[in-house]
């Protein structure tokens, strides 16, 4: 139980900033436009109909908690995935929620297996 505990806290902002169904748009859109190059603050406004204020606003969240990554040319900011974005310690998250489930499986199991030969005798 120790190690879901820790890796909940290990994805605490991670879990708060993909939360919000604005910054889930704003993701959606970043991960539908070009990888390579990024998007701009006028492109994502244009896919996701917010105001500039409200993209800039829910980028800036999305890069502190290292899910997304600024490319900087000039004056011009580009936006996309981080490569190494701290969204793949969810996998680790998603892992022991797993094993939590399957050990409640089997204690269900065993516990029916015990109520099916108690009725019998």
């Amino acid at each position: 139980m120790n190690t879901i505990a820790i890796e909940f806290h290990n994805n605490q902002k991670v879990l708060n900033a993909i939360g919000d169904e604005t910054r889930q748009a704003i993701l959606l859109a970043l991960i539908q436009g070009p990888q390579k190059s990024g998007m701009r603050v006028g492109e994502i406004r244009v896919r996701t109909h917010l105001s500039r204020p409200a993209v800039s606003h829910h980028l800036k969240i999305l890069k502190d908690a290292q899910i997304i990554s600024v490319r900087k040319e000039g004056t011009r900011n580009f936006y996309r995935l981080d490569a190494g974005s701290k969204l793949m310690l969810l996998k680790n998250l998603v892992k022991e929620i797993d094993k939590l489930f399957e050990h409640c499986e089997q204690a269900t199991e065993s516990q029916s297996g015990t109520n099916e030969r108690d009725a019998f005798e």
